[in-house]
């Protein structure tokens, strides 16, 4: 069994920074890439940022330079620094970790449960 949760949502004004943090934990040996996606109603779930376990990290175009993903491989932990938030930054932001389990081959998808951000004045 595999927990992911996510912490940092919020309500912030335009221009304003967050944090979103997330934690794994779990009959887990490694894992592999964490990401950030975020949705909104009535849409898909979209990438926001990935980072591998090699720390290699990739970002949607509308967050580059204004979004920073980071991970700490000790505490099996991924964050997502969010400067100069915009209102169409307002989503649920979801954390992704693919996770190598204790006794069964490959990886697994774990999500966890989703934490608001809404950007409003």
């Amino acid at each position: 069994q595999v927990h992911v949760v996510e912490s940092g949502g919020g309500l912030v004004q335009p221009g304003e920074s967050l944090r979103l943090s997330c934690a794994a934990s779990g009959s887990m040996t490694s894992i592999g890439a964490m990401a950030w996606y975020r949705q909104t109603p009535g849409n898909q779930r979209d990438l926001v940022a990935v980072v591998t376990d090699g720390g290699t990290t990739n970002y949607a175009e509308s967050v580059k330079g204004r979004f920073t993903i980071s991970r700490d491989n000790a505490k099996n932990t991924v964050s997502l620094q969010m400067n100069s938030l915009k209102p169409e930054d307002t989503a649920v932001y979801y954390c992704n970790v693919l996770v190598h389990l204790v006794g069964r081959p490959g990886y697994y998808n774990y999500w966890g449960q989703g934490t608001q951000v809404t950007v409003s004045s």
